[in-house]
């Protein structure tokens, strides 16, 4: 029985159309939201959780993620020449020694249940979590870190959510089942984008899971749904007939950086707290 995740999965290789035409040439996952790129945030989480090896499913204008996470000799020996230690440190950290990155790619635009597929032979046969480096998400301990203790206890997969308004319920997938305290629900059953008037509830999937292997076999078998992709969503529905799957009400603050109004909100936000600029900063906004 495997009671720590060791392997987290990061689906990285949308095109970013809605923030065009910044990410014509770039990553979305490379926007900064300060000084820190979307992706950065997203496995400095998972790497909280106490996970070590990231498996980024990546397209082919993700080389810029790679880059971030690799070596930078020619950055670093400028740096290091030039006496500026704290940079050379800052420089350093993106990609601890006890890190590993392994990368795939999606070679065709099929979901985010294909994303996850194409992770199969880098997960192998153990739980793993997905992140979703659009969702930037906050909270102490890390929402990461909340659902590896989950899953020490529940030993089955998980899914972070949240109430949404009922008019919002076509953005999401929609979770419905039988709640088991303030913060578990035990599922019955999971909807990807239901119209609010036959939505089954409010709570929706935000962008962290802790996913069991047996979804392999259920996203191998999953046809076409919605869009048509591959939807992890209707994996998952097919999943809970055959095991026990939860929804954690997670506690911290999702910033939708896929989207221009939550990316501006984060910025803002995290901003108003950075230990640099945030004091500032917050007082520059005050005075507008």
């Amino acid at each position: 029985m495997n009671l720590h995740i060791h392997k987290a999965v990061f689906p990285i290789a949308g095109l970013g159309s809605r923030f065009l035409p910044a990410t014509k040439a770039s990553a979305k996952e490379m926007l900064p939201v300060v000084d820190k790129p979307l992706i950065q945030y997203a496995v400095e989480e998972a790497y909280e959780a106490g996970i070590r090896h990231m498996i980024f499913v990546t397209g082919r204008t993700k080389r810029s993620v790679e880059d971030h996470f690799d070596t930078a000799y020619e950055l670093e020996s400028e740096l290091e020449q030039a006496g500026k230690t704290e940079l050379l440190k800052l420089a350093r950290s993106i990609s601890p020694d006890d890190m590993v990155c392994s990368y795939v790619r999606q070679s065709k635009a099929l979901g985010l249940g294909h994303a996850v597929l194409c992770a199969k032979p880098l997960v192998g046969n153990e739980p793993f979590a997905v992140l979703l480096a659009d969702d930037l998400m906050v909270g102490q301990p890390s929402i990461t870190s909340q659902m590896v203790q989950q899953y020490a206890q529940l030993q089955s997969s998980i899914l972070a959510v949240q109430d949404v308004p009922r008019e919002q319920t076509d953005r999401y997938g929609i979770v419905s089942g039988t709640s088991i305290d303030n913060h578990l629900t035990e599922l019955s059953g999971i909807v990807e984008k239901p119209a609010p008037s036959v939505a089954p509830g409010t709570l929706a999937v935000a962008g962290r899971y802790i996913l069991t292997p047996s979804i392999f076999q259920e996203l191998s078998n999953t046809p076409k749904g919605a869009g048509g992709e591959i939807q992890l969503t209707d994996a998952i529905a097919q999943l809970l007939k055959k095991e026990k799957v939860f929804a954690f009400r997670y506690q911290g603050t999702r910033y939708d950086c896929g989207s221009k109004l939550g990316f501006l909100q984060a910025t803002v936000d995290l901003g108003e707290h950075h230990p640099q600029v945030g004091a500032e900063f917050a007082a520059w906004l005050a005075q507008r």
